[in-house]
């Protein structure tokens, strides 16, 4: 594919990408960037959200992780639904009643000042890493379809994959987000499919040849029980479960977006109707990672290593050109939908939650607020760079295993806040947030000689959010008349 034809089409994908982003931040406010004015339609946040629950990640890490864990993958998305369904029932109201912007305000109120802190720190961690992963695939993408073919090392790819978000969401913040987020999941639902019906077509299949295919492919076997495996099913079941609350429910990156919705009633309509989204879309997904191995294995192709390459290379190399440009506004799309919007959070939770912005004074801040945005930008290609040189496993593990520490901590605070009525030694929260993660870390390396061959997975994030909960435990009292005004008014809820 020619590399000038590919980058005028990922020109010309962004360019729409600044008019969307021009028509909605006309007339907006310091509030459109932070919550969108609290005017966006459900089905529009829905549809969009499925694009940034997916990202990048999903859209190249798991049809290749297929390869190595065949469709063990599916049993988390299963675990997806118990989590939604905990954020729409208990995380939305408690939001929506205390009429949150950022949600870890609620931290405050609840417990004291160095917890709200601590959890404002650990989703600004979750976050970076999170996003840095997720914008590793898109700038190795495009190194792959342009920058090679001109000898441009792989830091001109990352600087100018952060700036052409910067570009779009400088001005409209969150407003922007909700409808760029649209359209980069029509996109890649395109992309996915089109895909699909290449493969189909190029191996002369006709549909229930496809379908017998997949399902008599050993790598479509979704539910692995032998219990000390790390991919068991209550293992990855009960993750995802976990997983949902923590990278959606407890993340002030998707929060920000559910919070713009009107009320609280279509706020639970987009997390039901996206959560069930989620499984056709995964199922769809999985099923791609299973044709593009017999692709491969049939026409005889040699891939290079890595399973995140496999559908790039072949989208790129080997698919039609019409196959292939889809396959590129795809992942563009798919990386950006995720990436975006967590530079827009990242910078609301800075500058709420460690700039004290609050609505009163956030015109009189714009400057502020410019220049927290262009920092993280900075930091997002730092730490890209730098994953470049670490990295040796799919992104998609990467991205789940990082999890398990950072948003652990996230998962004790808000349980021990909301499920008990103890107040605690509120300077020790940092110390509890911090040992956590360090003693889940130490236990996840051993756990096969200390525990009998057992080998932790993804349910490492609870087992994390189990002992921050624990530790705040120790370091608390049940005095309920100790409670300040404040905090009694929050534990009416």
């Amino acid at each position: 594919m020619d590399p000038l034809f590919v980058l005028l089409i990922i020109g010309g994908y962004f360019v729409l990408l600044i008019i969307i982003s021009w028509l909605t931040s006309k007339d907006s406010t310091a509030h459109s960037f932070y919550d969108g004015n609290r005017q966006s339609p459900w089905y529009l946040v829905a549809f969009g959200m499925i694009g940034a629950s997916l990202s990048g990640v999903t859209f190249i890490s798991v049809p290749g992780e297929v390869g190595n864990s065949n469709f063990y993958y599916f049993q988390m998305v299963l675990g997806y639904l118990i989590g939604y369904g905990i954020i729409a029932q208990i995380l939305l109201p408690l939001y929506y009643k205390n009429n949150l912007i950022s949600i870890y305000t609620y931290l405050d109120k609840r417990l004291g000042f160095w917890s709200y802190k601590s959890g404002a720190f650990f989703f600004l961690l979750s976050r970076v890493i999170g996003a840095s992963f997720r914008l590793f695939l898109v700038a190795s993408v495009l190194q792959l379809a342009i920058f090679n073919s001109y000898e441009l090392p792989f830091w001109v790819a990352v600087v100018s994959t952060v700036l052409s978000i910067w570009l779009y969401t400088f001005r409209g913040g969150i407003k922007t987000i909700v409808w760029t987020d649209t359209l980069q999941t029509t996109f890649m639902l395109i992309s996915v499919l089109v895909s699909i019906y290449f493969i189909k077509e190029d191996l002369n299949w006709s549909w229930s040849t496809l379908t017998t295919q997949v399902y008599n492919d050993s790598k479509s076997t979704i539910f692995m029980w032998e219990w000390q495996h790390n991919r068991n099913f209550i293992k990855q079941f009960l993750s995802g479960a976990f997983i949902a609350v923590v990278m959606t429910g407890l993340d002030q990156d998707m929060m920000q977006k559910n919070l713009t919705c009107r009320n609280l009633k279509e706020s639970k309509k987009n997390i039901f109707w996206m959560s069930f989204s989620l499984i056709p879309v995964n199922l769809l997904f999985m099923i791609l990672g299973v044709l593009l191995y017999q692709f491969v294995e049939l026409k005889g192709i040699i891939v290079p290593p890595g399973t995140d390459n496999l559908f790039p290379y072949l989208a790129i190399e080997h698919f039609s050109s019409i196959a292939g440009i889809v396959f590129l506004l795809g992942i563009t799309a798919a990386a950006y939908s995720s990436a975006d919007s967590a530079l827009t959070s990242l910078t609301t939770c800075f500058c709420i939650d460690f700039l004290n912005f609050n609505p009163d004074n956030f015109e009189s801040k714009k400057k502020t607020k410019l220049m927290v945005h262009i920092g993280f930008s900075l930091m997002l290609i730092a730490i890209i760079l730098f994953f470049k040189l670490i990295n040796d496993q799919s992104v998609i593990n990467s991205i789940f295993s990082v999890a398990g520490y950072t948003y652990g901590p996230l998962l004790g605070l808000f349980s021990f806040s909301i499920l008990t009525r103890r107040i605690i030694e509120d300077r020790w929260v940092p110390l509890v947030c911090a040992v956590a993660p360090i003693f889940c870390y130490i236990l996840s390396h051993h756990s096969e000689i200390w525990m009998n061959g057992y080998q932790f997975g993804f349910e490492l994030l609870l087992l994390n959010g189990i002992i921050t909960f624990l530790g705040l435990w120790v370091i608390s009292k049940n005095q309920s008349n100790s409670f300040s005004g404040s905090q009694k008014k929050f534990l009416k809820f």
